[in-house]
């Protein structure tokens, strides 16, 4: 079985070839780090985290680089807005990245290039360009011929004729021509800057990436990857500098997840329904938000809102409680049973279905589906009056591992302090006296602290309300 992706560029699925058997070169641009990351941002950093996952299950060697724009105007008017220096600012919210897509669920890259650590190659990349022709200095900005570069729009399927300056692109009379894009700005007054050939400034947008992902994985890679809204200017320049540097293929698998919107509206500051991770994770798991994001096809939109990720929530709970349940059954569990072979026969099944599903452009909605069929399945066995250790552990297993395999987490809840595990006990033995009336104290009590309490034929369990 092979591994199927869908290619920006060539707008298919595609089977997936490595460039070096067994290895994927995989480089994901990463946010502008001026603030706190917003739901928008957590999208690609959740799906290609689980792709990455999900090769390395397969057997791949993940090189896997994603960088940090440290410098840009956004990070210059955050510095100006809070008497802060750039560099301040960015080590603050690079901090604060890795707390929110830690607690998401995502590994940290092998590598994350910050632009200020790599003005060098950056630098000579522009200069090389300038050097072939592609690029030009005009009053201490250079820019990108776009014009120069025969296959400019191939990413977006567009023409070049048709392509309206996107963002970040500013028109100027500093240009030959207005698509022509900046590789380096000219430092303004009071500006951070490096020096160069050209003058004091810094990089565009755009070359970043470009000089990076040569540097750590190669002029040709195997997945270069994004949010949606990067295809056109970002990547499509990225193409343009890349290939007419080295004369050789960028990327040879483009892949773009899709849009976020709030409440079925399209996320925007102005329409105050921008939601930042930092704020979602102080009210509600962050594995239910990695949960809720994987449930639906990373190509395609999704709508976030409070109540559909409740609704998750409660779904995702159901998953946890069936494993939950195995882990208590095991004990009283023996290896008397004679018909194991037909419920390990049917896990295996389950495997295979969920490899299907991932091997098919990383479907992880139908990969759920599959683990809620697992879920299904366990309870059904657990009906059995006789229950065998080893088709216990089978089904734990599978569940952990496919759980990790989208970067999901079994252990959901932190140990109870002293206090607590006491009373939980106390309310146990009060039960076994038959003195339901303590045991209904606690209880009360207890639910005051938060803790709810479920009675189940597995013993009694615990749930922060």
């Amino acid at each position: 079985m092979a591994i199927r992706l869908y290619n920006t560029l060539t707008r298919k699925k595609e089977t997936f070839v490595p460039l070096e058997e067994g290895k994927v070169k995989m480089y994901v641009c990463g946010p502008t780090v001026y603030n706190y990351i917003h739901i928008g941002n957590a999208r690609p950093a959740i799906v290609f985290d689980t792709v990455r996952r999900y090769f390395e299950f397969r057997g791949y060697d993940v090189q896997y680089v994603s960088n940090f724009t440290d410098v840009d105007d956004k990070l210059i008017r955050a510095a100006n807005q809070l008497d802060e220096d750039v560099p301040t600012i960015a080590n603050r919210f690079i901090e604060a990245y890795f707390e929110d897509v830690s607690a998401l669920g995502c590994k940290k890259a092998d590598v994350h290039p910050r632009v200020m650590e790599n003005m060098d190659i950056i630098i000579d990349f522009i200069k090389q360009l300038v050097e072939k022709g592609y690029a030009y200095e005009s009053e201490g900005d250079v820019y990108f011929r776009t014009r120069s570069f025969d296959e400019y729009g191939k990413l977006s399927h567009q023409s070049i004729d048709e392509l309206q300056v996107g963002a970040r692109i500013e028109v100027g009379n500093k240009k030959e021509d207005d698509l022509d894009f900046a590789l380096w700005k000219a430092a303004k007054e009071g500006e951070i800057f490096w020096e160069s050939p050209w003058g004091p400034g810094r990089p565009g947008w755009h070359i970043e990436c470009s000089a990076m992902a040569k540097k750590y994985l190669g002029e040709t890679i195997d997945i270069h990857a994004g949010g949606q809204d990067l295809t056109f200017p970002h990547h499509e320049n990225e193409i343009a500098q890349s290939e007419s540097l080295s004369g050789k293929t960028f990327a040879n698998y483009w892949m773009h997840n899709g849009y976020i919107n709030i409440d079925n509206e399209k996320m925007s500051k102005s329409l105050g329904n921008f939601v930042l991770v930092h704020d979602i994770i102080k009210k509600h798991n962050p594995q239910v938000l990695r949960f809720f994001m994987l449930s639906v096809h990373y190509r395609n939109p999704i709508n976030y809102s409070e109540e559909l990720l409740e609704s998750t929530k409660a779904a995702f709970e159901r998953l946890i409680t069936s494993y939950q349940n195995l882990k208590h059954r095991k004990e009283a569990s023996t290896n008397l049973t004679d018909n194991n072979q037909q419920w390990f026969d049917q896990i295996a099944g389950l495997r295979r279905q969920f490899i299907e599903a991932m091997d098919d452009d990383f479907n992880t909605a139908l990969a759920i589906s599959v683990l809620f069929e697992l879920s299904k399945l366990a309870n059904y066995y657990l009906l059995e009056k006789n229950t065998a250790v080893e088709v216990i552990d089978t089904f734990i297993a599978e569940f952990e591992t496919l759980f990790a395999v989208i970067g999901l987490s079994l252990e959901q809840e932190e140990m109870l302090d002293e206090e607590i595990d006491a009373l939980i006990e106390q309310r146990i033995q009060a039960r076994k006296n038959r003195n339901f009336q303590l045991a209904d104290q606690i209880r009360d009590q207890l639910k005051e602290m938060n803790i709810i309490l479920e009675d189940t034929p597995q013993g009694t369990r615990w749930k922060r309300g």
